[in-house]
């Protein structure tokens, strides 16, 4: 079994960020293994289901998705890795359709292919100029 190392996930942290800041939801999905596993509660309201399965799957819900937030954007915060575990967890803030999110996303690796996903949103943020 190939690792990731901590280097390395970081990386994806900072790579994965860019990409869905450029609505490129071909290198977002690039890394997924064909039968990997996705939660979100997002899902839900664009699939019916709040678990899609399958890289063709998720590929089509992202697509979907973001025509409803053409102005979404990824804030990073943090990144907590687990090199044992193959799992990362990015911390962000989303701003989308007028919100703004504090959210994070953890992921797990299988031959530095992600195997599952599951997103998790907080309070929304209010930002105040200082």
């Amino acid at each position: 079994m190939t690792f990731l190392s901590r280097p390395d996930l970081e990386q994806f942290a900072s790579e994965w960020i860019d990409a869905w800041n450029r609505h490129d939801v071909d290198a977002v999905i690039e890394p997924f293994a064909s039968d990997a596993i996705f939660v979100s509660p997002r899902a839900q309201s664009v699939t019916g289901n709040a678990t899609v399965s399958g890289r063709e799957d998720l590929y089509s819900y992202w697509k979907k998705a973001l025509l409803a937030v053409p102005d979404l954007k990824f804030r990073f915060e943090s990144v907590v890795c687990d090199e044992a575990t193959q799992t990362l967890l990015v911390h962000y803030v989303s701003r989308a359709g007028g919100r703004t999110l504090r959210a994070s996303e953890l992921m797990r690796f299988r031959d530095r292919r992600q195997v599952y996903g599951e997103a998790f949103y907080g309070a929304e943020v209010v930002e105040t100029s200082a």
